[in-house]
Order: C-alpha cells, then structure tokens, then sequence
C-alpha cells in the first residue's frame, strides 16, 4: 500500500506516484487501484512513455582519431593487402569489340560486367602478388610431404568412418533387397505365362478331343503332347507339317465303331444285311467250338480209338 503525505504538492505528488507505478505496477492489486483512482491519485496518460528524438552526430575528428589508432606501421608480409585497378583485356583490346573498363565505367546492374571486373582486378592482384611473394621468400604451393594437423581427434575420425561403412553397407544391402525384390517379380511373372500357356494348350487340347468324339474331325495331332504344341505355336502363321496318315488298326476302329454318334442298335439287322448270304460258311458255322469229331449223349466229345483198335476192328470185320 502506498502512503502520501499531506503536506507534498500536487505536482511532487504527480512525479512520486509516477515513479513508484513504473517500479510497483506489478504489485498493485484491482482494489488498491480503484482506491487511488476514486482519490485521483490517477489520471489517464500518467504512465505513456515517450521516446526521445535520438540526437545525430557526425563526430568526423573522432573518428579520424579513431582510424589513427588503428593504422599501425606494419610490413607488407605481416599485411598482405593489395589495392589494385583491374587488369587489361587483352584480348578484347585486341579485337576493338569492348572497350577498356576503369573504375569509373563499370555498370553495376550489368552482372556479366561486374563480375568480369572483379575477374580481372583479382587476376591483376595475382599478377602483383607473386613476384612480391617470392622475393619475401613464401612459399605458395603446398609440399607433397605437407602433413596438416587435423582439428578432430582420430577418435572422432574414426567414428566418423564407422559411420560411413555402415551407411555404405545399408546402401547396398538396400540395392541388394531391391533387386531381389525385382528378380522375384519376374520370375512371379514368368510363373504366371507358362501357368497360362499351360492352361491355354490344355483348353486347345480339350477342345480338340471332343470335336474328335464328335466327328468334326479326323486329326489326333493333339496326341502328340506339349512338345508338338509347344513346336506348333512357335511356328505361328506357317503351315503345319505334314504328316502320315493313321495306321491299319486306326483305320479298322473308325470304319467299325465311327467318330462318336449313336452307338446303340448300331449291329441290328437290316433287310439287306438278312438277305446276304454270300459271307456264310456252312462247315465252319456246324463245326463251331468242335475241331473235330462230334459230341456224345453226355456232352462229350468222342475220342479217336488207337491205332491197334482200329487193327483189331478190321480183322473181326
């Protein structure tokens, strides 16, 4: 709680409670602010800042003294500045297509032309430097026997290259499964063709087995397996070779049993066939299952009495 005396002036007042809010603003509570306000201890606009107009100095002496204290009177080898203008272009000198650029007409929005003075004024430096190098006796090209010491401990660089191998190992590991992964897609797709051209020779086949049943066809070049097939589609357009004919018994089974159809009542007999006695055989139709001699009463056949039988049954004769 802040507490004003009676006897201080309204504007000693206005000075000391402007103080003491910057300072204690953060400590004031709701309550202890209304209270100052209802005594009109606050007005609005007591607590505005107001920046001062900064106050600019062009201290030329200053700052003369100030280059004079860091000019020091060293040589040029602990310096090693060089100033000066670019160099020549000789060979467009020489061609008369550009002219001579001095300081003084260089163009600054031409980037080409900017930085080709600063090509030349850098070539001009060189040019300057090296024989001054030279004399001071410094070395400007790096031995080949010249070992650097190394910022990083051999510690570090060689965790360094841990981590370098591993990655490399991850790299081709990662190329390794990728490839993988493209030889099994490949060998999955050729899986898939010959499982197609498999079951596109077995459809063919099928298709010309029951044509063969039913008699639109008289080919069996299907019999001939997946190596006919296989050689048959590599042909594509060309002709088919041609090939013999079937055998006698092929021959016999087609003329006898035909290319599928009705079977039933196939052997029944017809008026012409009953009326065509020309294949009959008597002695072959009445000696059927007896070779020779007839039968007896039981059903056996009667054999042959021997030979001194026979003798015997002549002389009683």
């Amino acid at each position: 709680m802040i507490i004003y005396s009676s006897n201080m002036e309204p504007a000693e007042e206005e000075v000391l409670l402007g103080e003491e809010s910057e300072e204690e603003n953060s400590e004031l509570s709701d309550e202890e602010l209304q209270v100052a306000f209802s005594k009109g201890l606050l007005k609005p606009g007591m607590n505005v800042l107001v920046e001062k107009p900064k106050k600019l100095s062009n201290n030329v002496d200053g700052m003369k003294q100030c280059l004079a204290d860091f000019r020091k009177d060293l040589p040029w080898m602990e310096r090693l500045d060089m100033t000066n203008p670019p160099a020549e272009d000789i060979i467009s000198k020489a061609d008369g297509t550009v002219p001579n650029v001095t300081n003084g007409d260089v163009n600054v929005d031409d980037d080409f032309q900017r930085e080709m003075f600063f090509y030349r004024q850098a070539q001009a430096t060189v040019l300057e430097a090296l024989p001054l190098l030279k004399k001071h006796g410094i070395a400007t090209k790096r031995p080949e026997d010249y070992f650097a010491e190394m910022a990083k401990s051999d510690q570090q660089m060689q965790k360094i290259r841990k981590k370098l191998i591993s990655k490399q190992m991850n790299l081709e590991k990662s190329e390794k499964a990728k490839k993988l992964r493209e030889q099994r897609k490949f060998g999955k797709k050729v899986q898939i063709e010959v499982i197609q051209k498999r079951q596109k020779e077995k459809k063919a086949m099928m298709s010309a087995v029951k044509k063969y049943q039913k008699g639109m066809t008289d080919k069996l070049d299907f019999l001939e397996g997946e190596k006919k097939m296989g050689k048959d589609s590599n042909q594509g357009p060309k002709k088919a070779l041609n090939t013999k004919g079937p055998n006698a018994k092929r021959k016999y089974k087609d003329q006898k049993f035909g290319f599928g159809g009705k079977k039933s009542g196939k052997k029944w007999n017809t008026k012409e066939s009953f009326n065509d006695v020309s294949s009959f055989r008597p002695k072959v139709a009445h000696a059927k299952g007896n070779k020779g001699g007839k039968k007896g009463k039981g059903g056996k056949q009667n054999k042959r009495p021997g030979k001194s039988v026979r003798k015997k049954m002549k002389s009683r004769s």
